[in-house]
């Protein structure tokens, strides 16, 4: 862990211990209250920011979504700033076993019966196995990064320009799903083109589908002619069950098994189930990446468009100059050489988290410093984290809620440490021992790569935006071919 450490909280802090702030409500009600409140009257941002009014504290108790009848326990701690969040990282003080989704957990019907690595607490030994599988193998790929995303990248911009010029403008979201599942699905099955199996386009849809009944207990879908409280009931009372999506998965399991017979035969000299192996692999392809892309990919094309041509200019400027330099090659040392693309990319990644919430099961008692105050944490207490707030600390960024593209160059680099996307700092790097993501570093490259090969192509864009359940929903007006 890095330097800041909950054991930084000692009884010599000049800081005082105080009382963390907040209550639960009624039994069973105030569960239900927290979460239409969260949904429906404030939404998630406001529901956070009233409460920090209101306790003066960026830490405090509150309810969680599902609530009642999903959750087994709704109750959490919220942390809320740059200098609490880290906590979350310590697995020494804090469990992360089935948290990924929080104070809830999908059945495992929707994983052939297995709990994905994602779920495991490092302390599993399953965990140490599964990760340390994934970690080889991606180190393994590595070579096949650029060539095949520059190759599912190259339909995005016939797409997108097709459909500028029949109807005006194009739905980017699509595009980028479709790119998204070509490029992980080429990547984990030996290049196999996902046309050329059983999925054949459906590939994105089939694991929209699987996704939806596991996220919908935590998300409002802001449902068109339906009224919250019905929403609310069909979504949040009750878990959605599995079978509803069974053959959909199926249909998933199926095409990875047979494409990823490589990869597969790997794991299991690694010890691992083929089964289980492979239930996990059609985790890591829609959960982590392309689920993680589903929502990242539109953000930063979002925020760079917000930018105006002056942003899209000076990256133009330089991702062609370095790319001139390198004899027309882009190769992963050129991109990076681009201090402005990087610093773009942690800049999305600051302000708008693919996953922007966390949570942790405290092992022990522990001791935790906000910038004001010290709070006690008792053992098996829930700590929420939301990024967002997290990585707009006002103590932290200058000007926390603008899109600064160049605030993570020269000395900005220094702030790296407080960017907290992956489940760890920027700085630090997945093991088997920590719960960091272990494509951290592929999905940087890969928000890279998009910036390069799009102003290769075009000098500026407009897009208009909207917001969804989860991230934006991102329509492009206009492209100007590169001059």
């Amino acid at each position: 862990m890095s330097s800041f450490s909950t054991s930084s909280a000692t009884s010599n802090s000049k800081l005082p211990v105080r009382e963390i702030p907040g209550d639960y409500g009624f039994p069973f009600f105030g569960a239900i209250k927290d979460r239409y409140d969260y949904f429906y009257n404030l939404g998630t941002d406001e529901f956070f920011l009233t409460k920090i009014q209101k306790y003066n504290s960026t830490v405090f108790r509150t309810n969680m979504p599902p609530g009642p009848f999903i959750a087994k326990n709704p109750k959490v701690i919220v942390l809320l700033d740059a200098k609490t969040f880290p906590v979350l990282f310590d697995n020494s003080k804090v469990e992360k076993k089935n948290v990924l989704d929080g104070t809830y957990m999908p059945s495992t019907d929707f994983y052939g019966g297995y709990r994905p690595c994602a779920y495991l607490d490092p302390y599993e030994s399953t965990h140490a196995t599964l990760k340390g599988f994934f970690l080889s193998l991606i180190s393994k790929l590595h070579n096949q990064f650029i060539p095949l995303f520059r190759s599912s990248i190259s339909g995005l911009f016939v797409n997108l320009e097709n459909e500028i010029s029949q109807n005006g403008k194009a739905n980017f979201n699509n595009n980028s799903d479709i790119m998204s599942f070509d490029f992980v699905f080429r990547l984990l099955c030996d290049k196999t083109n996902p046309h050329d199996t059983n999925l054949g386009s459906n590939g994105p849809k089939l694991f929209d589908i699987w996704l939806l009944p596991q996220l919908a207990p935590l998300v409002s879908l802001g449902l068109k002619f339906v009224p919250n409280f019905l929403e609310d009931l069909m979504l949040h009372t009750f878990p959605l069950p599995f079978f509803l999506v069974r053959s959909n998965y199926q249909k998933l399991y199926d095409a990875f098994s047979k494409h990823a017979e490589s990869t597969l035969n790997e794991a299991e000299k690694n010890g691992i189930k083929r089964d289980e192996a492979c239930h996990n692999l059609v985790f890591l392809a829609g959960f982590n990446a392309y689920g993680g892309m589903k929502v990242l990919f539109p953000a930063l094309i979002k925020w760079v468009a917000n930018g105006g041509k002056s942003l899209h200019t000076r990256l133009a400027n330089e991702i062609r100059t370095i790319i001139k330099e390198e004899c027309g090659t882009i190769t992963l040392s050129a991109i990076n050489k681009m201090s402005l693309t990087k610093s773009v990319v942690y800049e999305v990644l600051r302000i708008e988290p693919a996953v922007p919430f966390q949570y942790g099961k405290a092992k022990e008692d522990i001791l935790i410093q906000s910038h004001d105050s010290t709070f006690l944490i008792k053992k098996g207490e829930m700590m929420f984290g939301y990024q967002p707030f997290a990585t707009k600390d006002p103590k932290i960024f200058d000007k926390p809620e603008e899109f600064i593209p160049e605030r993570f160059m020269a000395e900005g680099e220094n702030l790296l440490k407080y960017v907290y996307w992956s489940n760890a700092r920027e700085t630090d790097d997945p093991t088997v021992d920590n719960k960091q993501c272990a494509g951290k570093n592929l999905v940087v490259l890969l928000c890279r790569l998009m910036l390069v090969e799009f102003f290769m192509r075009y000098d500026t864009f407009t897009v208009e935006s909207t917001k969804l359940f989860l991230g934006s929903s991102v329509t492009v007006k206009k492209v100007e071919r590169a001059t």
